[in-house]
């Protein structure tokens, strides 16, 4: 007998974090160090400058994915409360509620009232299936604020990393910028295929995709940079 075996992304959470912060760590000191390329003629400024934007960057990054995160438990828990008062209060509008979540599934109006009368005999039950399916909402990981938070800050460090490492290795700041160009464009691209690979779209675009934001941020501030130093 086949064994039936389904094929599910389930950690969406963690690679929306990774995301967020590898994108930005890439993107941001890659543009920064882009800008300041055509504006000085040392590479210690750059690198210096670069290390306290990914400081900073990281644990901004980090303190907004903590943010959201608690957002997202505080919201669930504050209608979970409402949705037990609702239940409590008024059980036949809530019951009729169930009914209708049931008639668009195309039950029978006599199928109808029997789960909902079922359904209503265990109030935890009754009322997590509501927070589900009327509301759309599933129980947030209650460390989903913290894991996001190191998740999102180390992402983005290390995503800064790799356009900065060019201007440890080289003296002039131009030839800083073409090799962080390379090694950041190929990084990019890696990161965009794997991603969106994960997520199950064209992984090639989604390559592409990310590579022209990186390409277009940087290409902008390197330009006003030298606009404005002119």
């Amino acid at each position: 007998m086949k064994v039936h075996t389904e094929k599910h992304f389930t950690a969406s959470d963690l690679i929306k974090d990774i995301v967020i912060g590898m994108a930005d760590g890439l993107t941001v000191p890659f543009a920064l160090a882009a800008g300041l390329s055509s504006a000085v003629t040392n590479n210690g400024i750059i690198i210096t400058a670069g290390i306290a934007e990914i400081v900073a960057g990281s644990i901004a990054m980090g303190l907004g994915g903590y943010l959201a995160g608690r957002t997202d438990y505080e919201h669930y828990y504050a209608e979970l409360k409402r949705e037990y008062a609702e239940v409590e209060k008024m059980p036949e509008e809530e019951k009729h509620e169930v009914r209708e979540i049931f008639a668009k599934y195309g039950f029978s109006e006599q199928l109808q009232h029997t789960l909902a009368d079922e359904l209503s005999k265990n109030k935890d039950k009754w009322v997590k299936f509501m927070m589900q399916f009327e509301l759309g909402m599933e129980e947030p990981d209650p460390k989903r604020a913290v894991k996001s938070a190191i998740t999102i800050g180390c992402s983005y460090i290390v995503g800064g990393i790799i356009p900065l490492f060019a201007y440890f290795i080289t003296t002039i700041p131009m030839n800083g910028l073409k090799l962080s160009a390379i090694t950041t464009v190929l990084f990019l691209f890696i990161f965009g295929y794997i991603k969106t690979k994960l997520t199950g779209e064209s992984p090639f675009k989604g390559a592409i995709k990310t590579v022209l934001i990186g390409v277009v941020a940087a290409v902008a501030a390197f330009f006003i940079a030298k606009w404005v130093g002119q």
